[in-house]
């Protein structure tokens, strides 16, 4: 049986020791290399055969150099059909597009851990499913690409709880416009109420 081979960048020694020893109990999953930092990420994928990475995004301190390593590693290791599992406590929409925009093939946060192995595996035979934690904010966010920059900017302050007035003078446009532009975003979206 092949075993897959993965690579674990985590920088907290809690979840280096607890994923380590979960997927060691794995019969068909090797870790075959730990890193902590970017650095050592990079260099331990130029020097170790791997099939499937998980990636803390926040390695020091709240610098989000996961996805740096990320936007490296991604690159070097796509012709070699290498996947990366992004593994993290984040879970901001746009932390969340930027991992796939950079290359991620899933997403998935520390408290549904327990979901790792079948994500690995699934990424290895490449059938993998965007786990539920990334899921929700991709529909929205591709919902979302119906908009104009400028619906897009008007639902966002809408979101924030701005009225139509708030929005026309934070914007420098007129009521009239900004009532246009919630008519056209609730005829795009659905499930948006502009009212």
């Amino acid at each position: 049986m092949n075993r897959i081979r993965v690579m674990l960048v985590e920088d907290d020694p809690f979840w280096q020791q607890h994923l380590s020893t979960d997927l060691a109990d794995e019969p068909d999953i090797e870790v075959v290399a730990v890193a902590g930092t970017k650095e050592e990420a990079v260099l331990a994928a130029a020097s170790h055969p791997i099939d499937v990475i998980l990636m803390d995004i926040n390695l020091t301190a709240n610098n989000l150099d996961g996805l740096e390593a990320l936007k490296e590693l991604v690159p070097r290791l796509f012709d070699d059909g290498v996947k990366v599992i992004m593994l993290t406590s984040l879970t901001e929409r746009e932390i969340i597009m930027k991992s796939f925009q950079l290359g991620a093939l899933n997403y998935i946060t520390k408290q549904s851990c327990k979901d790792i192995v079948r994500a690995i595996r699934e990424a290895y035979e490449d059938r993998s499913t965007i786990h539920a934690d990334a899921a929700r904010i991709m529909r929205n966010e591709i919902q979302l690409m119906e908009l104009t920059p400028m619906e897009r900017e008007v639902f966002e302050l809408r979101k924030e709880g701005l009225s139509k007035s708030q929005i026309s003078e934070k914007l420098h446009k007129s009521t009239n416009t900004i009532k246009s532009q919630l008519k056209s975003i609730k005829n795009k979206l659905t499930s948006f109420k502009g009212d």
